[in-house]
């Protein structure tokens, strides 16, 4: 490591802790600056090839009950491409901030914002202030120390621009899981996509299937009595979801399709209003859009969105791992699968997701605590003979959807990988142990995950890592404690 990038690590270090310190001393009183009702301040956010991004307001408008805590209003997490800032206009004092990720965040990293404009949808929420705030967007700096300004406004709650009215719930909404009053729980809500009024039924069956799956899973199984989870049923004029890539097209409700960024696994809404309207019926924190289709797919976005589609083989296992992007900003821990970003950098700039790192000063490992004494740090393990294993897969994938195959044929393909795979990662001198293996983030090298196996890595039937476990047990505590 370099003088230069221990200065930089050193820098942000004291950043943090002076800023942690601040917020301690100073968290505000829900009280005495908010109202029991969420501000949701619509805006387009814009940019392509050289130009600098833009931000202009669309709309301030009531987006329902508030659903957070109103002890924990500002976020010490230090996650996130963006960061919100509330600022009381007439003392200018923190009031509210939360870290999240956007779509637009991630298509900047894409091939196609050198070369194409675009405009993307995106909200902020928060609690509805009292009197007049000024709303601060920021970006997260290029070295991924902290964060810059981007964009400001002051907003007088009392405007005739502020839409104070609320709108009516898009379905019913019901309860899978009910532990008490929403500001002092972690609230998830589940929105149906591609299901008709007669498909409803089975909306609350994949529902049940899926959230089970999360809670069998750690920590999410022992913190169960922190959560509330709400469905909404939306129905839809046809069945299933809008598949580009084999020529199915529907316009949904929620506006959910596959491809986006050309990815034909990855699902996710671009229409950010719509999908917020209809949110807005009932308490959230957190979405998961369930998809009524067989094909294998979903996507997740921290503090915005997450997907899965309910009917594949894998449903259970996509439910949970996007879930775990959108909630505690967990890195994907795989690299040898196809995906719509650039890779390949020569030097990597330490990555701010909890269960990720570029390794740039081993001593000083960010989840070090958890290594037990003996492991390498970097950690050895079978790497070579997982790629080319991996890389076969992934021909033989590529094959089979480039004839279209039925997805019971992608479906059995997963299940032969997901067996070699687990057989291979579950026998190795450092299986099971903490340590940095190499290949992470969708870099096969200069990025490492903290274990051989984990959810965030591959389908195996493995749980989620002991480092990805607390990046979660962070969140659960973030909503939920006094």
């Amino acid at each position: 490591m370099n003088r230069r990038a221990q200065l930089r690590l050193a820098i942000s270090a004291l950043l943090v802790l002076l800023t942690t310190s601040l917020y301690a001393q100073a968290a505000p009183a829900f009280d005495q600056f908010f109202r029991d009702k969420t501000m949701r301040v619509d805006y387009f956010h814009t940019a392509g090839k050289s130009i600098a991004e833009i931000v202009a307001l669309d709309d301030v408008v009531s987006d329902g009950p508030w659903a957070g805590s109103r002890t924990r209003l500002l976020d010490e997490t230090n996650l996130g491409d963006f960061f919100l800032v509330v600022l009381d206009r007439d003392t200018s004092r923190q009031i509210y901030s939360r870290g999240f990720s956007s779509i637009f965040g991630e298509w900047i990293t894409t091939p196609e914002a050198k070369t194409a404009y675009r405009t993307f949808h995106e909200s902020l929420r928060f609690p509805w202030p009292k009197h007049p705030v000024h709303v601060v967007l920021q970006r997260r700096n290029e070295d991924g120390a902290g964060f810059h300004e981007i964009w400001d406004t002051v907003i007088d709650p009392d405007s005739r621009f502020v839409n104070r009215a609320d709108l009516q719930p898009a379905g019913k909404v019901w309860s899978l899981i009910d532990n008490g009053p929403s500001s002092e729980k972690v609230d998830i809500l589940l929105l149906s996509e591609g299901y008709t009024a007669a498909e409803l039924p089975k909306f609350h069956a994949d529902a049940k299937r899926l959230v089970d799956a999360l809670f069998r899973e750690e920590p999410f199984k022992s913190r169960r009595k922190d959560f509330n989870v709400r469905g909404m049923d939306v129905a839809a004029a046809e069945s299933g979801g809008n598949r580009p890539q084999v020529n199915e097209f529907r316009r949904t409700v929620v506006g959910t399709s596959y491809n986006t960024f050309d990815s034909e696994r990855y699902v996710l809404t671009l229409d950010n209003k719509a999908f917020r309207n209809i949110a807005s019926g009932a308490p959230y924190e957190f979405v998961e859009i369930l998809v009524n289709s067989k094909q294998y797919g979903g996507g997740g976005i921290y503090n915005d969105q997450a997907t899965a589609a309910v009917d594949t083989a894998f449903a259970e296992y996509v439910f949970v791992h996007e879930f775990g992007h959108h909630f505690a900003d967990l890195a994907d821990e795989y690299y040898t699968s196809d995906v719509a970003y650039e890779t390949g950098a020569s030097y990597h700039q330490e990555p701010w997701q909890p269960n990720a790192t570029a390794l740039h000063d081993p001593d000083h490992l960010k989840w070090k605590d958890l290594v037990d004494r003996g492991t390498p740090i970097p950690t050895p393990w079978d790497k070579q003979q997982f790629e080319e294993m991996d890389k076969a897969f992934q021909k033989r994938r590529r094959a089979l959807l480039a004839r279209k195959a039925p997805e019971a044929e992608v479906d059995a393909l997963f299940r032969e990988g997901q067996a070699a795979e687990t057989k291979l990662l579950g026998s190795m001198k450092y299986s099971g142990k903490v340590g940095a293996f190499e290949g992470a983030n969708y870099e096969a090298t200069g990025e490492y995950r903290p274990e051989a196996d984990c959810i965030m890595f591959t389908r195996d039937e493995v749980p989620f890592c002991r480092v990805c476990q607390r990046a979660i047990t962070n969140i659960i505590d973030l909503y939920s404690r006094p």
